[in-house]
């Protein structure tokens, strides 16, 4: 497919360079007008014309001439359009498609076309006949080697049968060797997003924890402040108790 696609382009790329422009062009005379910007266009005149009138024996005759010759040098003469042929696959069970292009120059024009194998129709087409004819597991097998259909069991936590074993048996096997997998490039870049996202997360709760024990340190020494200042104000309180006590309040023997 390769070899034939290269081929394809080595063909164009030589018509492009052998190709030679057409260009069409007339004797010019002595009835110059130039144009900077653009071709050269030349107007003369070629045109004879003679009256004779014959009233009462008088003969006038009245001669004209008028000529006007156009000529334009370095003008382009167009060739017919290539036109690329079509291509079709010719029957529902070919998975196979059409491709083709053209190019046309100023001197020459060349189209060329070619078959495609459609790879995902061969797939879907097997797997439809194996699941007739009861290989319900290889038929999923065979849908399995799309990597879309690959990353969507796994979403779906339906993994991938891996030689003969299903479920959590095969999806044992596919974490052991994720190198099998025809998804591995989107699984490697799945995993480490999930990663980087884990990571964050993981940032944040720490965060999250040093601040709540910050807030609880903090509380917890208001706790003793405030402890001390009660401890404080009942030791005040129990030492006027016993100087009330202690003072007489009078003279009982007056």
């Amino acid at each position: 497919m390769i070899k034939d696609n290269l081929l394809l382009g080595f063909l164009l790329a030589f018509i492009l360079c052998v190709s030679v422009p057409v260009y069409g062009d007339s004797t010019n005379d002595d009835n110059d007008q130039t144009n900077t910007s653009g071709s050269n266009t030349q107007i003369t005149g070629g045109y004879t014309a003679t009256t004779t009138n014959n009233n009462d024996g008088q003969t006038n005759t009245t001669t004209s001439t008028t000529s006007n010759t156009t000529t334009s040098n370095g003008s382009s003469i167009p060739v017919n359009s290539a036109n690329a042929p079509s291509f079709s696959s010719m029957s529902q069970d070919v998975c196979s498609m059409g491709v083709s292009g053209s190019i046309s120059t100023l001197g020459v024009g060349a189209s060329m076309g070619k078959h495609v194998r459609d790879l995902n129709c061969e797939r879907i087409k097997l797997s439809k006949v194996l699941y007739d004819y009861g290989m319900k597991v290889a038929a999923v097998s065979i849908l399995c080697q799309d990597p879309r259909v690959h990353a969507a069991m796994q979403s779906a936590g339906s993994p991938c049968p891996w030689d003969g074993k299903i479920g959590k048996n095969a999806q044992e096997m596919w974490d052991k060797y994720p190198e099998l997998r025809p998804d591995y490039e989107e699984f490697l870049a799945k995993s480490e997003a999930i990663a980087k996202i884990d990571e964050r997360i993981l940032r944040e709760e720490e965060k999250e924890l040093a601040r709540l024990e910050a807030e609880a340190e903090q509380k917890r020494i208001e706790t003793e402040k405030i402890a001390e200042k009660k401890a404080k104000l009942e030791a005040e309180k129990k030492k006027k108790k016993i100087v009330i006590d202690v003072v007489p309040t009078g003279n009982m023997h007056d």
